[in-house]
């Protein structure tokens, strides 16, 4: 999906919700548990719920990786029916790779590339701190993305991404930023800057006034929505904010889909708002 068309959706739906498919198989509802496929049953029940709200869908690699073979007959699955959506959501492999070069490559063809690998995302996560060749090979894809981390929304995140450098007064995640627009541009490059940082915006709108950033954050994790437009948003919306727990598991009963769609729903309805 390129930049033009993401933000054709985003105006077009009144939102820039992302849902993330952080699809616990110890959390979902349990009368799926008898599902041949009871994750995918739930992904399923999730996207037809929330994507008249929603712009873009994450699945985090991990739930999937760790549940071995299956899992990830159940990420082909999932990605195999949002693509049959594909100028409806922007797909994110939440994946955060970042090996060296010949590496990477491996990793980029296999979320990018269909024929290689049965998935095809528009977007992948990637760690910086390998620097130039780690990232690059991620970058020549045709309409495909890095989302590169920047700010994160951990409590971790204090232990190194807002160290100072001491020659120029730069916190970490200001060098990343300023050193990786040398590798992409804001038609292939976003990043992750956390909602719990909501301040920290307007110096990152500073050096990336352009870009993209995913925002995690808000919903579980306790960031504000509004503060991160009124930091963040740029005069292309500029802004995807990430919901995972708060919508997936809004219930843990029948009603699982109905209160996912209603989370998504509110959430929507305050975007909608807070759009130029």
């Amino acid at each position: 999906m390129t930049r033009e068309e993401l933000i054709n959706l985003i105006r077009r739906k009144r939102s820039f919700l992302c849902v993330g498919l952080d699809s616990d198989i110890r959390k979902i509802p349990q009368h799926l548990l008898g599902e041949p496929d009871p994750v995918f049953a739930f992904n399923k029940a999730i996207i037809d719920a929330t994507i008249d709200f929603a712009v873009a869908y994450k699945p985090n690699l991990a739930f999937y990786e760790s549940r071995g073979v299956k899992g990830l007959q159940t990420l082909e699955r999932t990605m195999d029916y949002l693509n049959r959506f594909k100028s409806e959501v922007f797909t994110i492999a939440d994946a955060k790779r970042g090996d060296i070069g010949n590496t990477s490559e491996q990793y980029a063809r296999g979320v990018f590339s269909r024929q290689d690998s049965g998935l095809e995302f528009d977007a992948i996560t990637v760690a910086p701190y390998m620097g130039e060749d780690s990232v690059k090979p991620f970058l020549g894809f045709d309409r495909k993305w890095v989302i590169l981390l920047a700010l994160t929304s951990n409590k971790g995140a204090f232990d190194f991404q807002l160290t100072e450098n001491k020659h120029n007064g730069n916190r970490l995640f200001e060098e990343v930023l300023t050193k990786s627009k040398e590798w992409g541009n804001e038609n292939n490059m976003m990043y992750v800057v956390g909602a719990t940082k909501a301040e920290m915006l307007s110096d990152i709108r500073k050096i990336i006034p352009d870009h993209f950033l995913l925002v995690p954050g808000v919903g579980a994790q306790g960031g504000s929505l509004s503060e991160v437009v009124k930091h963040g948003m740029n005069d292309d919306c500029g802004l995807l904010i990430n919901a995972s727990r708060s919508i997936l598991f809004a219930s843990a009963g029948e009603d699982f889909a109905l209160m996912a769609r209603k989370e998504a729903e509110k959430m929507q309805a305050e975007m909608s708002n807070l759009l130029r």
